[in-house]
């Protein structure tokens, strides 16, 4: 017993092949987004990049404190990345791998600490950011 394609179609109104969905987040979701954007700033700029280009239109929060995330956290993860590049280099190589290890260490208690305070509903600023991101 064959099927033929057409019986599989989309329902009315389905969601079928939209990436993230398109309605608004409620109010928890959308603190629950932004929160997820700060504290993942342990693993560097990715997640908070994730977050804001897959979720910004959809919350108004989640927008805002994701911007606010990849802001912060995009020039300590590249000065990390370089120097760590340059640890293979000998005599000064161990010296910058300490400084690249001492940046991810600020970098992620700033990030649980800006996440905890997002997490409650208050918007969080850090405060030295250079927010290229408009």
């Amino acid at each position: 017993m064959s099927q033929n394609w057409q019986d599989h179609r989309e329902p009315q109104g389905g969601r079928l092949g939209k990436v993230g969905g398109s309605e608004p987040f409620t109010a928890s979701e959308d603190r629950q987004w932004a929160t997820l954007a700060h504290f993942g700033g342990i693993l560097g700029c990715v997640p908070s990049l994730l977050v804001y280009l897959c979720f910004k239109d959809r919350g108004p929060f989640t927008a805002q404190e994701s911007k606010e995330a990849l802001n912060f956290t995009l020039p300590p993860t590249l000065a990390a990345l370089v120097l760590n590049l340059f640890s293979f280099i000998p005599v000064i190589g161990v010296y910058l791998a300490v400084v690249a290890t001492l940046i991810w260490v600020g970098l992620a208690i700033l990030s649980v600490t800006a996440g905890i305070e997002v997490n409650r509903g208050q918007p969080f600023r850090y405060r030295f950011n250079l927010r290229w991101i408009k």
